[in-house]
């Protein structure tokens, strides 16, 4: 099944879900970094949004 084009955003605005293409959209542009970046980010700090914007040294 195709992705929700309605859908935009995060789900929970305080995790990030790379399962859900749309999430991985939002994150990589919200945070300026690719995929990949973005992967080994959460590889690295968690899926929480905070942990994942301070590995990345993002505000």
């Amino acid at each position: 099944m195709a992705d929700d084009l309605n859908k935009r955003g995060p789900q929970d605005a305080s995790r990030i879900n790379v399962n859900e293409a749309h999430e991985v959209r939002y994150w990589t542009r919200t945070l300026g970094v690719t995929e990949a970046q973005l992967r080994s980010a959460i590889a690295a700090a968690g899926v929480e949004v905070k942990d994942v914007r301070a590995y990345l040294g993002k505000p």
